[in-house]
This record gives C-alpha cells, structure tokens and sequence, in this order.
C-alpha cells in the first residue's frame, strides 16, 4: 500500500510544480527607445519622457496623465523602460548642447508582454 501512495503523492506533487510554474507569464511591457541625430549616429545623455495626453471631459483642456516615465539614454543612445499594462506614449527626447536644445517627438504603443523598439530623430 505504502508504494501506491507514494507514487501518486510523486504524480501529484510534479503535477503542481509544473501547473504553478507554467501559469507565470511574463506581462510586462517593455519600450526600448533611441535616439539618433539626423546623420543617424547614436546620442548619448539625451534625456527621454514618456507621457500621455488626456483631454478632459468637455474636450477644452488637455493635460499630462499621472503614469510618465524619463530616462536619459546611454553610450549607444538606448533608453529601457518598463511598464505592468499596455498603453500609448507620447515621446519626447530633449539634448542640450550648451545653448542649444535640440529636441525630437515620437509615439510608442506598449502591448503586454512585448518589447516595442522605436527610433526618435533629435534635430
């Protein structure tokens, strides 16, 4: 008897292992986002902001949601982002060199479990 048991505790405990560990999928959204100046060599240390734009009910009044993010992208000009649900950004990539600022603008859907890679021009 003591067999029996202990073979179905075997089944029983290997079948919820790989239940519990099969069910974790990873939902995160993740934007890569870079960015090149206009002879499409990398900018590093341009800073990046990810916003939403919500209008208000009437329609009259526009504002930046809560959820933003900023970064400032590296030696090969890539900035990561993570984010728990899909959603559309508007991007704004933003270099200061001395007394010049050059900017550049985008957009980026996120979509869940997915990473997005999208390019920004900084003119």
């Amino acid at each position: 008897m003591k067999p029996i048991v202990l073979l179905l505790s075997g089944f029983l405990i290997s079948g919820l292992v790989f239940n519990i560990s099969s069910c974790k999928k990873d939902t995160d959204c993740k934007a890569v986002v870079k960015c090149i100046d206009s002879t499409g060599n990398s900018v590093n240390n341009a800073n990046v902001l990810l916003y939403a734009v919500v209008k208000s009910p009437d329609g009259k009044t526009s504002y930046t949601a809560d959820v933003t993010a900023s970064g400032n992208t590296d030696s090969g000009g890539e900035v990561r982002f993570t984010f728990k649900l899909p959603a559309i950004y508007d991007i704004k990539a933003t270099l200061t060199s001395g007394s010049r600022t050059l900017t550049g603008v985008g957009i980026i859907k996120l979509e869940e479990g997915k990473t997005t890679d999208k390019t920004v021009t900084i003119k």
